[in-house]
Order: C-alpha cells, then structure tokens, then sequence
C-alpha cells in the first residue's frame, strides 16, 4: 500500500483495541507493516481481520508489556516478520483505583497500575529502540495523559503513572536523538475507549448519577483522530515536532 508511511514498520503495544486499535488500522492504511502487541487475543484478531479488509498488512504477537521476556520477543518478532523496526507507540496501559480515597488506595492496585503503564513502557521502549537505530532512525510514541501531566485524575495511580510516562520520556529525548530517534509524550483528552467508558460509568456511580446517562453526556471524542495524530507523527511530515502533543 502508498502513504506517508510505505515501507515502514510498526509495533503497538495495546493495539487490539481503543486507542491502540484504531492506530493499528490507521498506520495499516498509511502503508505501514503493523505488529498488533497485546495481551487481548480475541480483540487483536478482530483488529487484524479489519486490516486485512482494506488490504493491509499486519501481525498479531500475544505480549505482557510487564514482561521483560515476553517485550524481547515482541521485538524479535517484528524482525522475524518484516526485517526492521521504524516506530514503536506505546499504547497498553490500564487505569484501576478510581475514586479511591487515599487511606483506602490499596498498594497492590497502586503497583499493578504502574507495573503496566510506566514498567510496560520502559520495557517496551528498551527493547525497540534499538532496533529503530539500526534501521537508521525512526520514532517513539509514547501516550502518557493530561491526568498527572497538567491535571489531576479520578485515580492516584493512573495519574502517577501517566506522570511517570511523561517524565520518562523527557529524560530519553536526549538520549535517543543521537541515535537519530525522536520520541514524543502524547496526552489524549476524553477519548472514547473501553477504559475511558468504565471510568465515566464508575464517576456516575460514585457521585450516585446514572451512569448511562453520563457516558450519553460525556460526549467522548473518536479514538481515530488521535490515531491520525498519531499517524502524521510517525511520518517524515512531522520531523520538525518536538515535546509533548496534547490533542481532544
């Protein structure tokens, strides 16, 4: 297939669905090779089968981003499948704890929420990275969020850890230009996902609402226009962009 992005190859993580999903599909109809890494099988075999439709080309590896093994191998199959690695987004994350009281918070969903979102990233960005340097160059999308970036969040963890995505990408910046590598922080607004759904419902419920009503109300943007952000930052379009990008 043409586009901004024929002949590159991508891997996200957490690309069955949400977010994650629509970029898969978004970069597949670019001209992207796509490597759908997630622990969702069901969902990334819907994803795929949606690519395949419009004539694109995609993969599906089953990955635990907490896992260090399990991210090598998600590297290793992108090299097995396509020869190289041009961009890596960072889509997998999780949000628990909402509407938590701090004295209440419980330490194992504190850990969990920050195993996936900040230990899932590193790992996931440790093991490509290197091999977007050996194909010449290449990009790093990682989404972080407004929560813990410049607002609060419904939960103390998923801010924390969105916070911690954020900031760690501030710090690889200058460490992986040299290597001819640029990687953005990406923080979505009310996105109309199956996380961002379960958190508007147990909002409702929490201040005692109907929590039908406040997701009809809520109004939650396409994930598909975060995907063509996604998309255009992947390309050569975007070589002058630098930083942080917020979108709806």
């Amino acid at each position: 297939m043409g586009g901004r992005l024929a002949g590159k190859v991508a891997i996200v993580t957490g690309g069955a669905r949400g977010i994650g999903g629509a970029t898969a599909v978004a970069y597949a109809a670019d001209g992207a090779r796509v490597v759908i890494a997630d622990i969702r099988e069901a969902d990334a075999y819907d994803t795929l089968n949606e690519i395949a439709s419009h004539g694109g080309t995609a993969t599906f590896v089953q990955t635990d981003v907490t896992d260090e093994t399990s991210c090598e191998q998600m590297a290793a199959h992108a090299i097995e499948h396509f020869g190289r690695i041009d961009t890596l987004v960072t889509c997998a994350g999780i949000l628990q704890g909402a509407f938590v009281d701090l004295a209440d918070f419980p330490l194992e969903t504190f850990e969990r929420v920050i195993d996936v979102n900040v230990r899932g990233t590193f790992l996931s960005v440790k093991h490509v990275a290197p091999h977007i340097a050996k194909a010449g160059g290449g990009v790093v999308l990682c989404i972080a969020s407004g929560a813990g970036v410049k607002g609060g969040s419904s939960s103390i963890a998923y801010g924390t850890s969105k916070a911690g995505v954020h900031g760690m990408v501030m710090v690889l910046e200058s460490r992986l230009a040299p290597q001819n590598i640029r990687i953005h922080a990406i923080c979505p607004g009310a996105i109309d996902t199956p996380l961002k759904r379960e958190n508007v419902r147990d909002a409702a419920t929490a201040s005692g609402q109907d929590p039908d009503a406040a997701l009809k109300a809520a109004h939650l943007a396409s994930p598909d226009g975060v995907a063509r952000v996604l998309a255009f930052l992947a390309s050569a379009d975007a070589d002058y962009v630098r930083g942080t990008i917020f979108t709806r």
